[in-house]
Protein backbone atom coordinates (compact mmCIF):
# COMPACT_ATOMS: atom_id res chain seq x y z
CA UNK A 1 0.00 0.00 0.00
CA UNK A 2 1.58 3.42 -1.27
CA UNK A 3 1.16 6.20 1.50
CA UNK A 4 1.15 9.99 0.48
CA UNK A 5 2.31 12.22 2.57
CA UNK A 6 2.23 15.88 2.61
CA UNK A 7 4.63 17.91 5.08
CA UNK A 8 3.47 21.57 6.03
CA UNK A 9 6.47 22.38 7.23
CA UNK A 10 7.75 26.33 7.18
CA UNK A 11 11.68 26.36 7.68
CA UNK A 12 13.19 24.95 4.21
CA UNK A 13 16.02 23.27 5.98
CA UNK A 14 13.35 21.26 7.87
CA UNK A 15 11.33 20.73 5.40
CA UNK A 16 14.22 18.91 3.39
CA UNK A 17 15.23 16.92 6.58
CA UNK A 18 11.73 15.28 7.01
CA UNK A 19 11.39 14.74 3.27
CA UNK A 20 14.52 12.50 3.41
CA UNK A 21 13.75 10.86 6.35
CA UNK A 22 9.95 10.10 4.88
CA UNK A 23 11.59 8.90 1.57
CA UNK A 24 13.19 6.20 3.62
CA UNK A 25 9.79 4.76 4.52
CA UNK A 26 8.95 1.57 3.01
CA UNK A 27 5.91 2.34 0.67
CA UNK A 28 5.95 6.01 1.30
CA UNK A 29 5.28 8.74 -1.45
CA UNK A 30 6.56 12.29 -0.22
CA UNK A 31 4.73 15.11 -1.96
CA UNK A 32 6.07 18.59 -1.74
CA UNK A 33 5.82 20.51 1.21
CA UNK A 34 3.50 23.13 2.17
CA UNK A 35 5.34 26.23 3.51
CA UNK A 36 2.20 27.57 6.34
CA UNK A 37 -1.10 26.88 6.91
CA UNK A 38 -2.79 28.87 4.32
CA UNK A 39 -1.27 27.03 1.37
CA UNK A 40 -1.62 23.52 3.18
CA UNK A 41 -5.77 24.11 3.46
CA UNK A 42 -5.64 25.68 -0.42
CA UNK A 43 -3.84 22.07 -1.24
CA UNK A 44 -6.07 19.92 0.09
CA UNK A 45 -9.18 21.92 -0.85
CA UNK A 46 -8.02 21.54 -4.36
CA UNK A 47 -7.47 17.60 -4.10
CA UNK A 48 -10.79 17.15 -2.06
CA UNK A 49 -12.80 19.00 -4.92
CA UNK A 50 -11.60 16.07 -7.59
CA UNK A 51 -11.96 13.24 -5.05
CA UNK A 52 -11.33 12.00 -1.65
CA UNK A 53 -8.96 8.95 -2.78
CA UNK A 54 -6.65 12.39 -4.15
CA UNK A 55 -6.22 13.91 -0.85
CA UNK A 56 -3.01 12.46 0.64
CA UNK A 57 -3.48 9.55 3.59
CA UNK A 58 -0.74 11.45 6.42
CA UNK A 59 -0.44 15.73 6.81
CA UNK A 60 2.60 16.06 9.15
CA UNK A 61 2.24 19.51 10.50
CA UNK A 62 5.24 21.11 12.13
CA UNK A 63 4.15 22.96 15.56
CA UNK A 64 5.93 26.35 14.12
CA UNK A 65 4.60 26.26 10.61
CA UNK A 66 2.13 29.99 11.00
CA UNK A 67 0.42 31.74 10.63
CA UNK A 68 -2.41 29.90 11.91
CA UNK A 69 -1.56 27.66 14.94
CA UNK A 70 -0.80 24.52 15.01
CA UNK A 71 -3.31 23.05 16.91
CA UNK A 72 -6.11 25.55 15.57
CA UNK A 73 -4.73 24.14 12.12
CA UNK A 74 -4.99 20.51 12.77
CA UNK A 75 -8.43 20.85 13.96
CA UNK A 76 -9.23 23.28 11.15
CA UNK A 77 -7.82 19.93 9.08
CA UNK A 78 -10.07 17.42 11.15
CA UNK A 79 -13.22 18.95 10.73
CA UNK A 80 -12.71 19.76 6.61
CA UNK A 81 -10.83 16.37 5.49
CA UNK A 82 -11.75 13.82 7.62
CA UNK A 83 -10.30 11.25 5.51
CA UNK A 84 -6.60 12.53 6.11
CA UNK A 85 -4.84 11.66 9.08
CA UNK A 86 -2.87 14.41 10.93
CA UNK A 87 0.11 13.87 13.02
CA UNK A 88 1.88 16.59 15.08
CA UNK A 89 5.70 17.13 14.89
CA UNK A 90 6.90 19.09 17.92
CA UNK A 91 10.07 19.70 19.84
CA UNK A 92 8.60 19.29 23.32
CA UNK A 93 6.28 16.54 23.45
CA UNK A 94 4.28 15.78 26.28
CA UNK A 95 1.32 14.61 28.47
CA UNK A 96 -0.35 18.22 28.12
CA UNK A 97 0.50 18.71 24.21
CA UNK A 98 -0.36 14.67 23.53
CA UNK A 99 -3.45 15.44 24.97
CA UNK A 100 -4.64 18.44 23.24
CA UNK A 101 -3.19 17.49 19.66
CA UNK A 102 -5.61 14.47 20.23
CA UNK A 103 -8.48 16.41 21.17
CA UNK A 104 -7.90 18.60 18.28
CA UNK A 105 -7.74 15.51 15.98
CA UNK A 106 -4.29 14.38 15.58
CA UNK A 107 -3.88 10.65 15.47
CA UNK A 108 -0.42 10.78 16.68
CA UNK A 109 2.64 13.04 18.25
CA UNK A 110 6.45 12.78 16.84
CA UNK A 111 8.99 14.15 18.77
CA UNK A 112 12.12 16.65 17.36
CA UNK A 113 14.96 14.91 16.21
CA UNK A 114 12.88 12.51 14.25
CA UNK A 115 13.36 9.11 15.02
CA UNK A 116 12.92 6.64 11.88
CA UNK A 117 11.19 4.23 13.79
CA UNK A 118 8.88 6.33 15.95
CA UNK A 119 8.17 8.62 12.49
CA UNK A 120 7.40 5.34 10.55
CA UNK A 121 5.26 4.02 13.18
CA UNK A 122 2.65 7.47 13.64
CA UNK A 123 2.47 7.20 9.94
CA UNK A 124 1.73 3.90 9.34
CA UNK A 125 -1.02 3.83 12.42
CA UNK A 126 -2.74 7.20 10.52
CA UNK A 127 -2.58 6.08 7.22
CA UNK A 128 -4.17 2.80 8.05
CA UNK A 129 -6.94 4.95 9.75
CA UNK A 130 -7.26 7.68 6.73
CA UNK A 131 -7.74 4.35 4.60
CA UNK A 132 -10.56 2.72 6.98
CA UNK A 133 -12.45 5.97 7.05
CA UNK A 134 -12.66 6.17 3.46
CA UNK A 135 -13.74 2.70 2.74
CA UNK A 136 -16.79 3.64 5.23
CA UNK A 137 -17.21 6.78 3.34
CA UNK A 138 -16.92 5.35 -0.20
CA UNK A 139 -19.57 2.80 0.84
CA UNK A 140 -21.60 0.30 -1.80
CA UNK A 141 -19.27 -1.64 -2.74
CA UNK A 142 -18.41 -3.73 0.53
CA UNK A 143 -14.82 -2.20 1.31
CA UNK A 144 -15.61 -0.77 4.00
CA UNK A 145 -16.37 -4.17 5.38
CA UNK A 146 -12.61 -4.92 5.54
CA UNK A 147 -10.42 -3.72 7.78
CA UNK A 148 -7.95 -1.19 7.14
CA UNK A 149 -4.76 -1.96 5.04
CA UNK A 150 -4.96 -4.70 2.42
CA UNK A 151 -6.68 -7.79 1.64
CA UNK A 152 -5.86 -10.85 4.06
CA UNK A 153 -6.33 -14.12 2.65
CA UNK A 154 -5.75 -17.38 4.38
CA UNK A 155 -4.85 -20.41 2.67
CA UNK A 156 -5.81 -23.83 4.93
CA UNK A 157 -5.39 -27.43 3.80
CA UNK A 158 -7.97 -30.32 5.36
CA UNK A 159 -4.84 -32.44 5.85
CA UNK A 160 -1.45 -33.02 5.01
CA UNK A 161 -0.21 -33.56 1.55
CA UNK A 162 -3.30 -32.12 -0.46
CA UNK A 163 -1.32 -28.84 -1.97
CA UNK A 164 -1.67 -26.16 0.50
CA UNK A 165 1.49 -24.73 0.15
CA UNK A 166 1.51 -24.66 -4.00
CA UNK A 167 -1.60 -23.52 -4.00
CA UNK A 168 -0.33 -20.44 -1.47
CA UNK A 169 2.29 -19.81 -3.19
CA UNK A 170 0.65 -19.69 -7.01
CA UNK A 171 -2.06 -17.45 -5.81
CA UNK A 172 0.84 -14.62 -4.43
CA UNK A 173 2.52 -15.49 -7.74
CA UNK A 174 -0.83 -14.43 -9.56
CA UNK A 175 -1.06 -11.19 -7.72
CA UNK A 176 2.11 -10.19 -7.72
CA UNK A 177 2.05 -10.83 -12.18
CA UNK A 178 -0.99 -8.68 -12.13
CA UNK A 179 1.01 -5.99 -10.26
CA UNK A 180 0.07 -6.33 -6.58
CA UNK A 181 2.29 -5.47 -4.03
CA UNK A 182 1.80 -8.97 -2.37
CA UNK A 183 3.63 -10.85 1.50
CA UNK A 184 3.77 -14.46 1.53
CA UNK A 185 3.49 -15.67 5.14
CA UNK A 186 4.51 -19.58 6.08
CA UNK A 187 2.13 -19.95 9.29
CA UNK A 188 2.78 -23.39 8.96
CA UNK A 189 5.24 -22.67 12.40
CA UNK A 190 6.04 -26.34 12.66
CA UNK A 191 6.23 -27.70 9.25
CA UNK A 192 6.25 -24.99 6.68
CA UNK A 193 7.79 -25.31 3.60
CA UNK A 194 7.61 -22.04 1.66
CA UNK A 195 11.43 -21.51 1.76
CA UNK A 196 11.94 -25.11 0.43
CA UNK A 197 9.72 -24.41 -2.78
CA UNK A 198 11.00 -20.99 -3.45
CA UNK A 199 14.88 -22.02 -2.28
CA UNK A 200 15.13 -19.55 -0.11
CA UNK A 201 17.43 -19.30 3.05
CA UNK A 202 17.21 -16.26 5.29
CA UNK A 203 18.16 -16.31 9.28
CA UNK A 204 14.78 -14.19 10.08
CA UNK A 205 11.15 -15.51 11.00
CA UNK A 206 8.00 -14.72 12.27
CA UNK A 207 9.05 -16.00 15.47
CA UNK A 208 11.50 -12.90 15.67
CA UNK A 209 8.91 -10.52 15.40
CA UNK A 210 6.76 -12.41 18.40
CA UNK A 211 8.14 -10.66 21.04
CA UNK A 212 7.47 -7.27 19.76
CA UNK A 213 4.32 -4.98 20.83
CA UNK A 214 4.96 -2.19 18.21
CA UNK A 215 6.32 -3.45 15.02
CA UNK A 216 7.45 -0.73 13.32
CA UNK A 217 8.05 -0.54 9.27
CA UNK A 218 12.29 -0.64 9.62
CA UNK A 219 11.61 -3.91 12.18
CA UNK A 220 9.28 -5.70 9.97
CA UNK A 221 11.46 -4.72 6.72
CA UNK A 222 14.08 -6.23 8.69
CA UNK A 223 12.15 -9.63 8.97
CA UNK A 224 10.61 -9.83 5.64
CA UNK A 225 13.10 -11.29 2.61
CA UNK A 226 12.61 -9.88 -1.00
CA UNK A 227 12.05 -12.67 -2.92
CA UNK A 228 13.60 -12.05 -6.81
CA UNK A 229 9.91 -13.29 -7.92
CA UNK A 230 9.00 -9.90 -6.53
CA UNK A 231 7.14 -11.29 -3.00
CA UNK A 232 7.58 -10.22 0.53
CA UNK A 233 8.41 -13.65 2.21
CA UNK A 234 7.33 -13.97 6.39
CA UNK A 235 8.61 -17.35 6.37
CA UNK A 236 8.29 -20.18 8.83
CA UNK A 237 11.18 -20.46 11.96
CA UNK A 238 13.58 -23.25 10.87
CA UNK A 239 13.67 -24.47 14.70
CA UNK A 240 10.01 -25.81 15.21
CA UNK A 241 9.66 -25.51 18.64
CA UNK A 242 10.23 -21.64 18.14
CA UNK A 243 6.82 -21.70 16.60
CA UNK A 244 4.90 -21.68 20.04
CA UNK A 245 6.44 -17.97 20.57
CA UNK A 246 3.57 -16.99 17.93
CA UNK A 247 0.33 -16.99 19.79
CA UNK A 248 -2.72 -15.28 18.66
CA UNK A 249 -1.87 -12.06 19.65
CA UNK A 250 1.47 -11.95 18.24
CA UNK A 251 -0.62 -13.21 15.05
CA UNK A 252 -2.88 -10.47 14.76
CA UNK A 253 0.31 -7.55 15.84
CA UNK A 254 2.09 -8.98 13.04
CA UNK A 255 -0.84 -9.47 10.37
CA UNK A 256 -2.19 -6.31 10.76
CA UNK A 257 1.27 -4.83 10.55
CA UNK A 258 1.84 -6.98 7.08
CA UNK A 259 -1.48 -5.83 6.20
CA UNK A 260 -0.37 -1.48 6.37
CA UNK A 261 2.32 -2.65 4.32
CA UNK A 262 1.09 -4.98 1.46
CA UNK A 263 -1.78 -4.43 -0.68
CA UNK A 264 -2.21 -8.30 -0.56
CA UNK A 265 -1.36 -11.03 2.60
CA UNK A 266 -1.45 -14.75 1.45
CA UNK A 267 -1.18 -16.82 4.73
CA UNK A 268 -0.17 -20.64 4.39
CA UNK A 269 -1.48 -21.89 7.90
CA UNK A 270 -0.52 -25.25 7.05
CA UNK A 271 -3.08 -28.42 8.23
CA UNK A 272 -3.14 -27.51 12.24
CA UNK A 273 -5.71 -25.02 13.97
CA UNK A 274 -3.18 -23.49 16.30
CA UNK A 275 -3.70 -20.27 17.86
CA UNK A 276 -1.80 -17.99 15.31
CA UNK A 277 -3.57 -20.07 12.34
CA UNK A 278 -6.70 -19.48 13.96
CA UNK A 279 -6.62 -15.73 14.25
CA UNK A 280 -5.52 -15.46 10.49
CA UNK A 281 -8.11 -17.62 9.40
CA UNK A 282 -10.63 -15.57 11.72
CA UNK A 283 -9.49 -12.18 10.61
CA UNK A 284 -8.90 -12.77 6.73
CA UNK A 285 -11.12 -11.77 4.00
CA UNK A 286 -10.93 -14.04 1.89
CA UNK A 287 -10.30 -18.05 3.53
CA UNK A 288 -9.09 -21.15 1.15
CA UNK A 289 -9.44 -24.73 2.03
CA UNK A 290 -7.67 -26.62 -0.17
CA UNK A 291 -8.87 -30.81 -0.37
CA UNK A 292 -8.99 -33.12 -2.94
CA UNK A 293 -11.27 -35.76 -4.38
CA UNK A 294 -11.07 -38.47 -2.26
CA UNK A 295 -13.32 -39.42 1.09
CA UNK A 296 -10.53 -39.29 3.37
CA UNK A 297 -9.63 -35.69 2.49
CA UNK A 298 -13.49 -34.81 2.11
CA UNK A 299 -13.76 -36.07 5.86
CA UNK A 300 -10.78 -34.19 6.94
CA UNK A 301 -12.46 -30.89 5.57
CA UNK A 302 -15.77 -31.63 7.02
CA UNK A 303 -13.90 -31.85 10.17
CA UNK A 304 -11.86 -28.79 9.57
CA UNK A 305 -14.78 -26.96 8.97
CA UNK A 306 -17.06 -27.83 11.89
CA UNK A 307 -13.64 -27.41 14.49
CA UNK A 308 -13.60 -23.63 13.10
CA UNK A 309 -17.34 -23.38 13.52
CA UNK A 310 -17.16 -24.57 17.17
CA UNK A 311 -14.34 -22.46 18.10
CA UNK A 312 -16.17 -19.60 16.25
CA UNK A 313 -13.24 -18.70 14.14
CA UNK A 314 -14.56 -18.71 10.72
CA UNK A 315 -18.60 -20.31 9.16
CA UNK A 316 -18.76 -22.66 6.93
CA UNK A 317 -20.49 -20.32 4.40
CA UNK A 318 -17.98 -18.07 4.55
CA UNK A 319 -15.05 -20.40 3.46
CA UNK A 320 -14.10 -20.91 -0.42
CA UNK A 321 -13.12 -24.80 -0.69
CA UNK A 322 -11.06 -25.41 -3.59
CA UNK A 323 -10.85 -29.44 -5.04
CA UNK A 324 -7.08 -29.70 -6.33
CA UNK A 325 -6.04 -33.03 -8.50
CA UNK A 326 -9.74 -33.09 -9.99
CA UNK A 327 -10.18 -35.32 -12.57
CA UNK A 328 -13.25 -35.47 -14.79
CA UNK A 329 -13.46 -39.09 -14.03
CA UNK A 330 -13.16 -38.73 -10.21
CA UNK A 331 -16.37 -40.25 -8.33
CA UNK A 332 -16.20 -37.53 -5.78
CA UNK A 333 -17.40 -33.72 -7.66
CA UNK A 334 -16.98 -30.90 -6.24
CA UNK A 335 -21.23 -30.22 -5.81
CA UNK A 336 -20.45 -33.40 -3.45
CA UNK A 337 -17.58 -31.74 -1.21
CA UNK A 338 -19.60 -28.60 -0.87
CA UNK A 339 -22.56 -30.45 -0.10
CA UNK A 340 -20.53 -32.53 2.47
CA UNK A 341 -18.89 -29.30 3.81
CA UNK A 342 -20.78 -26.82 3.53
CA UNK A 343 -18.75 -24.41 2.19
CA UNK A 344 -18.78 -22.69 -1.05
CA UNK A 345 -16.81 -24.64 -3.88
CA UNK A 346 -14.48 -22.49 -5.98
CA UNK A 347 -15.37 -23.03 -9.58
CA UNK A 348 -11.56 -23.61 -10.64
CA UNK A 349 -10.55 -26.78 -9.85
CA UNK A 350 -7.13 -27.85 -10.05
CA UNK A 351 -6.06 -30.87 -12.32
CA UNK A 352 -3.65 -33.36 -11.26
CA UNK A 353 -0.30 -32.28 -12.67
CA UNK A 354 2.55 -34.53 -10.81
CA UNK A 355 4.82 -34.87 -13.64
CA UNK A 356 4.52 -30.70 -14.23
CA UNK A 357 5.63 -29.99 -10.89
CA UNK A 358 8.07 -32.39 -9.52
CA UNK A 359 11.03 -30.34 -11.43
CA UNK A 360 9.71 -26.96 -10.09
CA UNK A 361 9.37 -29.01 -6.55
CA UNK A 362 13.00 -30.64 -6.77
CA UNK A 363 14.75 -27.70 -7.45
CA UNK A 364 12.73 -25.58 -5.42
CA UNK A 365 12.09 -22.98 -7.95
CA UNK A 366 8.01 -22.69 -7.83
CA UNK A 367 8.50 -19.08 -9.48
CA UNK A 368 9.77 -21.15 -12.62
CA UNK A 369 6.88 -23.58 -13.20
CA UNK A 370 5.94 -23.55 -16.96
CA UNK A 371 2.85 -20.80 -17.68
CA UNK A 372 1.60 -23.51 -20.35
CA UNK A 373 0.81 -26.09 -17.25
CA UNK A 374 -2.57 -26.70 -16.60
CA UNK A 375 -1.55 -26.49 -12.82
CA UNK A 376 -0.35 -22.80 -12.76
CA UNK A 377 -3.44 -21.73 -15.61
CA UNK A 378 -5.70 -22.96 -12.89
CA UNK A 379 -4.25 -21.88 -10.26
CA UNK A 380 -3.64 -18.53 -11.51
CA UNK A 381 -7.59 -18.81 -12.93
CA UNK A 382 -8.43 -19.44 -9.47
CA UNK A 383 -6.84 -16.40 -7.87
CA UNK A 384 -8.53 -14.52 -10.31
CA UNK A 385 -11.73 -15.45 -9.20
CA UNK A 386 -11.29 -15.28 -5.66
CA UNK A 387 -10.55 -11.11 -6.59
CA UNK A 388 -6.34 -11.85 -6.30
CA UNK A 389 -5.25 -10.64 -9.24
CA UNK A 390 -7.30 -6.86 -9.94
CA UNK A 391 -8.92 -4.60 -7.81
CA UNK A 392 -12.74 -6.38 -7.42
CA UNK A 393 -12.94 -7.37 -3.76
CA UNK A 394 -13.04 -10.74 -2.66
CA UNK A 395 -16.21 -12.99 -2.31
CA UNK A 396 -15.55 -13.27 1.49
CA UNK A 397 -16.83 -13.05 4.41
CA UNK A 398 -17.52 -9.21 5.72
CA UNK A 399 -15.35 -7.84 8.14
CA UNK A 400 -18.74 -7.27 10.02
CA UNK A 401 -19.13 -11.09 10.53
CA UNK A 402 -15.77 -11.15 12.20
CA UNK A 403 -16.75 -8.80 14.78
CA UNK A 404 -19.58 -10.22 15.22
CA UNK A 405 -17.90 -13.66 16.34
CA UNK A 406 -16.04 -11.86 18.75
CA UNK A 407 -18.50 -10.75 20.38
CA UNK A 408 -20.11 -14.18 21.04
CA UNK A 409 -19.27 -16.09 24.12
CA UNK A 410 -16.47 -16.96 24.58
CA UNK A 411 -14.60 -15.58 21.65
CA UNK A 412 -11.71 -16.47 20.50
CA UNK A 413 -9.63 -15.64 22.74
CA UNK A 414 -10.71 -18.49 24.68
CA UNK A 415 -9.46 -20.48 22.10
CA UNK A 416 -7.01 -22.71 24.33
CA UNK A 417 -9.79 -23.21 26.90
CA UNK A 418 -12.51 -24.58 24.66
CA UNK A 419 -9.02 -26.59 23.00
CA UNK A 420 -8.87 -28.15 25.83
CA UNK A 421 -12.85 -28.36 26.33
CA UNK A 422 -13.05 -30.26 23.05
CA UNK A 423 -10.26 -32.83 23.86
CA UNK A 424 -8.21 -33.84 21.27
CA UNK A 425 -10.73 -35.81 19.11
CA UNK A 426 -12.32 -32.93 18.01
CA UNK A 427 -16.05 -34.06 18.82
CA UNK A 428 -16.96 -31.36 21.34
CA UNK A 429 -19.95 -29.43 19.22
CA UNK A 430 -23.39 -30.77 20.43
CA UNK A 431 -26.02 -30.57 17.50
CA UNK A 432 -25.95 -31.44 13.81
CA UNK A 433 -23.91 -34.08 12.21
CA UNK A 434 -19.82 -34.64 13.62
CA UNK A 435 -16.93 -34.34 11.65
CA UNK A 436 -16.44 -38.01 11.66
CA UNK A 437 -20.19 -38.70 10.53
CA UNK A 438 -19.21 -38.59 6.69
CA UNK A 439 -19.97 -42.48 6.24
CA UNK A 440 -18.53 -44.59 2.89
CA UNK A 441 -20.58 -43.73 0.21
CA UNK A 442 -21.71 -46.59 -1.98
CA UNK A 443 -19.90 -46.25 -5.39
CA UNK A 444 -23.17 -46.42 -7.08
CA UNK A 445 -24.18 -43.17 -5.26
CA UNK A 446 -21.40 -41.51 -6.52
CA UNK A 447 -21.80 -42.03 -9.89
CA UNK A 448 -25.58 -40.69 -9.46
CA UNK A 449 -24.97 -37.73 -7.65
CA UNK A 450 -21.58 -37.35 -9.65
CA UNK A 451 -23.26 -37.34 -13.20
CA UNK A 452 -21.26 -34.62 -14.73
CA UNK A 453 -19.87 -37.16 -17.58
CA UNK A 454 -23.35 -38.29 -18.36
CA UNK A 455 -24.38 -36.34 -20.38
CA UNK A 456 -21.70 -36.06 -22.34
CA UNK A 457 -21.39 -40.22 -22.65
CA UNK A 458 -24.75 -39.50 -23.83
CA UNK A 459 -24.46 -37.06 -26.81
CA UNK A 460 -20.99 -39.55 -27.97
CA UNK A 461 -23.02 -42.53 -27.96
CA UNK A 462 -25.79 -40.70 -30.10
CA UNK A 463 -22.60 -39.82 -32.28
CA UNK A 464 -21.50 -42.85 -32.61
CA UNK A 465 -25.27 -44.44 -33.01
CA UNK A 466 -25.79 -44.48 -36.81
CA UNK A 467 -22.00 -46.54 -37.44
CA UNK A 468 -23.09 -49.39 -35.14
CA UNK A 469 -26.21 -49.56 -36.87
CA UNK A 470 -24.80 -49.44 -40.24
CA UNK A 471 -22.18 -52.73 -38.67
CA UNK A 472 -25.20 -54.77 -37.48
CA UNK A 473 -26.87 -54.12 -40.93
CA UNK A 474 -24.07 -55.23 -42.78
CA UNK A 475 -23.27 -58.28 -40.51
CA UNK A 476 -27.18 -59.12 -40.73
CA UNK A 477 -27.25 -59.02 -44.43
CA UNK A 478 -23.98 -61.69 -44.94
CA UNK A 479 -25.84 -64.37 -42.44
CA UNK A 480 -28.84 -63.71 -45.19
CA UNK A 481 -26.50 -64.41 -47.85
CA UNK A 482 -24.48 -67.47 -45.95
CA UNK A 483 -28.42 -68.69 -45.22
CA UNK A 484 -29.75 -68.59 -48.69
CA UNK A 485 -26.70 -70.70 -49.97
CA UNK A 486 -27.27 -73.34 -47.22
CA UNK A 487 -30.80 -73.55 -48.36
CA UNK A 488 -30.40 -73.62 -52.01
CA UNK A 489 -27.92 -76.42 -51.28
CA UNK A 490 -29.97 -78.44 -49.50
CA UNK A 491 -33.00 -77.82 -52.15
CA UNK A 492 -30.99 -78.61 -54.41
CA UNK A 493 -29.80 -82.22 -52.68
CA UNK A 494 -33.21 -83.06 -51.73
CA UNK A 495 -34.77 -82.69 -55.42
CA UNK A 496 -31.74 -84.33 -57.16
CA UNK A 497 -32.49 -87.93 -54.74
CA UNK A 498 -36.22 -87.72 -55.26
CA UNK A 499 -35.81 -87.58 -59.02
CA UNK A 500 -32.95 -90.29 -59.10
CA UNK A 501 -35.97 -92.23 -57.25
CA UNK A 502 -38.54 -91.68 -59.76
CA UNK A 503 -40.51 -88.76 -57.50
CA UNK A 504 -41.43 -85.51 -58.06
CA UNK A 505 -37.54 -83.46 -57.93
CA UNK A 506 -39.46 -79.81 -57.93
CA UNK A 507 -41.80 -80.77 -54.86
CA UNK A 508 -39.37 -82.07 -52.89
CA UNK A 509 -36.62 -79.43 -53.44
CA UNK A 510 -39.34 -76.97 -52.39
CA UNK A 511 -41.17 -78.72 -49.56
CA UNK A 512 -38.59 -77.33 -46.82
CA UNK A 513 -37.65 -73.59 -48.39
CA UNK A 514 -39.14 -71.32 -45.93
CA UNK A 515 -42.22 -68.84 -47.16
CA UNK A 516 -39.90 -65.51 -47.10
CA UNK A 517 -37.37 -67.15 -50.07
CA UNK A 518 -41.13 -68.57 -51.89
CA UNK A 519 -39.27 -66.84 -55.61
CA UNK A 520 -37.39 -70.04 -56.29
CA UNK A 521 -36.18 -71.44 -59.57
CA UNK A 522 -36.15 -75.22 -59.78
CA UNK A 523 -34.63 -77.49 -62.87
CA UNK A 524 -34.41 -81.27 -62.43
CA UNK A 525 -33.58 -83.72 -65.76
CA UNK A 526 -30.96 -86.46 -65.61
CA UNK A 527 -27.46 -85.64 -67.32
CA UNK A 528 -24.82 -88.55 -68.34
CA UNK A 529 -26.42 -91.22 -65.87
CA UNK A 530 -26.86 -88.66 -63.11
CA UNK A 531 -29.98 -87.39 -62.14
CA UNK A 532 -29.54 -83.86 -61.81
CA UNK A 533 -31.24 -80.66 -59.32
CA UNK A 534 -30.56 -76.98 -60.14
CA UNK A 535 -32.20 -74.21 -57.25
CA UNK A 536 -31.80 -70.72 -57.31
CA UNK A 537 -33.21 -68.67 -54.77
CA UNK A 538 -33.32 -64.30 -54.25
CA UNK A 539 -31.55 -63.05 -51.63
CA UNK A 540 -33.93 -61.02 -49.32
CA UNK A 541 -32.65 -57.63 -48.38
CA UNK A 542 -32.67 -57.27 -44.36
CA UNK A 543 -36.05 -57.81 -44.06
CA UNK A 544 -36.78 -61.52 -45.68
CA UNK A 545 -40.49 -61.78 -47.80
CA UNK A 546 -40.11 -58.28 -48.29
CA UNK A 547 -37.79 -56.83 -50.49
CA UNK A 548 -34.91 -59.41 -52.50
CA UNK A 549 -31.48 -58.34 -54.39
CA UNK A 550 -31.95 -58.20 -58.41
CA UNK A 551 -29.52 -61.63 -58.55
CA UNK A 552 -30.26 -64.56 -57.00
CA UNK A 553 -27.86 -67.48 -55.35
CA UNK A 554 -27.90 -71.04 -57.31
CA UNK A 555 -27.57 -74.33 -55.52
CA UNK A 556 -27.07 -77.41 -57.41
CA UNK A 557 -26.68 -81.65 -56.70
CA UNK A 558 -26.77 -84.91 -58.33
CA UNK A 559 -27.77 -88.23 -57.91
CA UNK A 560 -26.99 -91.66 -59.48
CA UNK A 561 -30.44 -93.02 -60.85
CA UNK A 562 -31.53 -96.20 -59.21
CA UNK A 563 -32.93 -97.97 -62.49
CA UNK A 564 -29.05 -97.94 -63.85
Amino acid sequence: MTIRILPAVGDPDAARAIGGLLGQLPGAEPLPAAGDSTRLLDTLAVLAASSVEDLPEVVLVHERLGPLPALELIREVALRFPATGVVLVTASPGPALYAAAMDCGARGVVAIPLSYDELGTRVQAAAQWATGVRRHLGGGDGAAARGPGGTLVAVAGAKGGVGTTVTAVQLALAARAAGRNVALVDMDLQSGDVASYLDVQFRRSIADLAGISDISPRVLQDAVFPHPAGLALLLAPAEGERGEEVDDLASRQILAALRGRYELVVVDCGTQVTAACAAAVENADTAVLVTTPDVVSVRAAKRMVRLWERLQIRKAAETVTVVNRYTRSAEIQPSLVERATGTRTARTTVPAGFRELQAAVDSGRMQDLDARSAVRQALWTLAAELGLTGQTAPSGRPRAAAHADRSLPGGLGGLRRRRAAIGPGGSGGTGGTGPDQLAPVPTSRFRRRGGGDRGQVAVEFLGILPLILVVLAVVWQCVLIGYTYSLAGDAADKGARAGAAGADCAAAARADLPGAWGDTDIGCGPEAGVYRANVSLSVPVLFPGAINWPWQVNGSAGAAEEGN
